[in-house]
């Protein structure tokens, strides 16, 4: 998979760099705080963004993202899976599994990311593959 090469302005080169090394889980909460103080939703640009990406589309089809759409009826089990498939400690796995829809994982291989999704759903929960 080719990495596109992105010029970053000098004025965010700091910022750019402190998200390179988050986490996913820190990236999920940081969002959260982000929507919360400036009253915004990233839904809405996360949906433009596809629209304007264009020539992306053929080459994500190697990578899959794997989205939590819902908890379902067995809310623990669903958490015990996450907790297991992600090596997160509990509360993170609670945290992503109360957050639904929440993103898990994101550039996963097609084999893996149905994996993960028979997992879910077998514990009880919804998932989506993008």
């Amino acid at each position: 998979m080719e990495e596109t090469k992105v010029t970053v302005p000098a004025k965010f080169k700091d910022i750019v760099s402190k998200i390179e090394e988050m986490s996913v889980i820190d990236l999920h909460e940081l969002v959260k705080v982000l929507e919360e103080k400036f009253g915004v939703s990233a839904a809405a640009v996360a949906s433009a963004g596809p629209a304007a990406a264009g020539g992306e589309a053929a080459e994500a089809k190697d990578a899959f993202t794997v989205e939590l759409t819902a908890a379902g009826e067995q809310k623990i089990a669903v958490m015990k899976v996450v907790k297991e498939a992600l090596a997160l400690g509990l509360k993170e796995a609670k945290d992503l599994v109360d957050g639904a829809p929440s993103v898990l994982k994101e550039g996963m291989k097609k084999a893996e990311a149905d994996e993960l999704k028979k997992k879910i759903e077998e514990a009880g929960g919804k998932v989506t593959l993008k």
